[in-house]
């Protein structure tokens, strides 16, 4: 998984396999098993029910939906322990490992650079 993704697609991204509730912008739920998720949000359930606005559920094998319909997910409670979220925490904190050099953001590795050549002074 790149590390440029944001929070929410990579909870979507540790969710996969999970059964988990979606509803679109026009008020349809979906509630099944990830089987599939894109970088955009797009989302592929199996063994799916769709309820639409006025109460009615379908039953589907299958339902694939694109990222842009969707205005919220329902993940299960188990994945507030996904390491993603360890992960993230260690970067706010500044001890992830593969930090770079120490600090976030590249006035912190100026620093670190200035630092360590003594500012041009031989």
């Amino acid at each position: 998984m790149p590390s440029n993704l944001g929070i929410p697609v990579k909870l979507l991204h540790e969710a996969s396999g999970h059964v988990i509730t979606c509803e679109l912008k026009s008020g349809d739920m979906y509630r099944g098993k990830l089987t599939n998720v894109e970088d955009n949000m797009n989302v592929q359930f199996a063994e799916c029910t769709r309820t639409d606005r006025l109460g009615r559920t379908f039953e589907m094998q299958t339902v694939f939906i694109r990222g842009n319909q969707i205005r919220f997910f329902v993940v299960p409670d188990m994945l507030r322990n996904a390491p993603m979220f360890k992960n993230q925490a260690a970067k706010l904190k500044g001890e992830a490992i593969g930090a770079g050099v120490g600090g976030v953001g590249k006035t912190a590795a100026l620093r670190k650079m200035i630092e360590a050549k003594g500012r041009g002074r031989r």
